[in-house]
């Protein structure tokens, strides 16, 4: 008999995080998959599929002493984690293998063996129709829609402040975030520009560290140490690597997609959501994520920002480990929000939301073309 639902049951972060030029990514995965056996209780015996970005699947397996049945190589940027999860579920519920490890590991500070950004050069599409006209890379390339964006809605740059300022708040409460110190809406307007209309404090951070998450049927749950996380729903979509040919700039078809799914699948409403965590490659990514996952009406999330619904003590805490605008962002942010979901729903975030019983996790990947979105939960699914 196949199971019908699935588990988080062993999920941790690298040891450390931020500055770390002594491990390889391929040590970044490592350590934070032998933490996470660790929380699960579990040996690379136990272990018999694997999913990965950034590094090969198979080169991990060998590296952890892993002989899996099952392998997940995605990779289309930040949301890959999302999509690893998703594609765990189902291998796991069609019988293809019983206990999933998915792995994160980059060294986007310190730059050990990084990959960088090779889809944006050479004969690539984006490498040819995108880059020879000036757009390259992230802070130039996500630009383009929020340009539009704000346009369309009647808003201007000092709208996105708000999504900085309050992330700020919540990274003050986690002792690992990367910035802790306050900042006003002043002080995020007067930092350097990087690209308009994106202030240095609009942008993510650059950092190491990774993170990894052990899946396995629910009917095991009670062979583990800790509290399980259920996945109640999952989501996927994607426009293409361009983004230059996306449907509508002011808007995420791969976000609506990706989170109707999800939400139809969980058998859920968002008035049931009491967390949210929304990848925040820039400050303006929530203000999509809100809107086009079904929270907010289109061009209402800036001011529902900042009315402090999504702030310490708002009725939808949103990014509350301090996003990757102020905790962590390695290059691929995905990974992260899931963890902060699954301590949120464990009850051990360091700002933690009382009687967290939902998260939703959502994802981008390339330049604001992909999207991944999960939903957890305290207990198991019904249906």
């Amino acid at each position: 008999m196949t199971p019908r639902h699935v588990a988080v049951v062993g999920a941790a972060e690298t040891t450390e995080m931020g500055v770390i030029p002594g491990l390889s990514e391929l040590q970044l995965h490592a350590d934070a998959a032998l933490n996470a056996m660790a929380d699960a209780g579990l040996a690379a015996a136990d272990i018999d599929g694997i999913a990965t970005a950034g590094e090969a699947s198979d080169v991990l397996a060998q590296y952890l002493g892993i002989t899996p049945a099952w392998l997940d190589g995605t990779n289309i940027g930040g949301c890959s984690f999302m999509l690893h999860v998703r594609h765990a579920m189902a291998a796991i519920q069609t019988g293809l293998c019983t206990t999933v490890l998915i792995t994160h590991g980059e060294s986007g500070r310190s730059r050990v063996e990084s990959m960088g950004f090779p889809e944006y050069f050479g004969g690539k599409l984006a490498g040819q129709f995108e880059v020879p006209y000036g757009g390259s890379l992230p802070p130039t390339m996500f630009t383009v829609p929020v340009l539009r964006y704000l346009d369309t809605y009647g808003l201007n740059p000092e709208d996105m402040a708000p999504v900085c300022v309050i992330q700020r708040e919540w990274a003050a409460m986690n002792p690992r975030a990367t910035f802790k110190d306050p900042i006003t809406v002043d002080d995020v307007m007067n930092a350097r520009m990087v690209a308009y209309p994106f202030t240095l404090l609009m942008c993510c951070l650059r950092t190491d560290g990774g993170g990894a998450l052990i899946l396995t049927s629910a009917d095991r749950v009670a062979d583990f140490p800790h509290r399980p996380v259920y996945v109640l729903g999952t989501g996927e979509s994607a426009e293409g690597p361009m983004v230059s040919q996306l449907e509508d700039f002011s808007s995420s078809r791969a976000f609506r997609q990706s989170g109707e799914c999800a939400f139809a699948e969980a058998g859920i409403s968002r008035a049931d959501v009491d967390h949210l965590m929304i990848y925040d490659a820039f400050a303006h990514v929530p203000l999509y994520g809100l809107e086009d996952l079904g929270f907010c009406d289109p061009g209402e999330a800036a001011a529902y920002i900042r009315e402090r619904h999504t702030a310490p003590g708002g009725k939808l805490p949103l990014n509350t480990n301090g996003g990757g605008l102020s905790y962590m962002h390695s290059g691929m942010y995905g990974m992260y929000a899931m963890q902060e979901s699954i301590r949120q729903i464990r009850g051990t975030a360091p700002a933690q939301i009382p009687n967290a019983k939902i998260s939703v996790a959502h994802g981008v990947g390339g330049m604001f073309s992909v999207a991944g979105t999960i939903i957890f939960g305290s207990e198991v699914p019904t249906g």
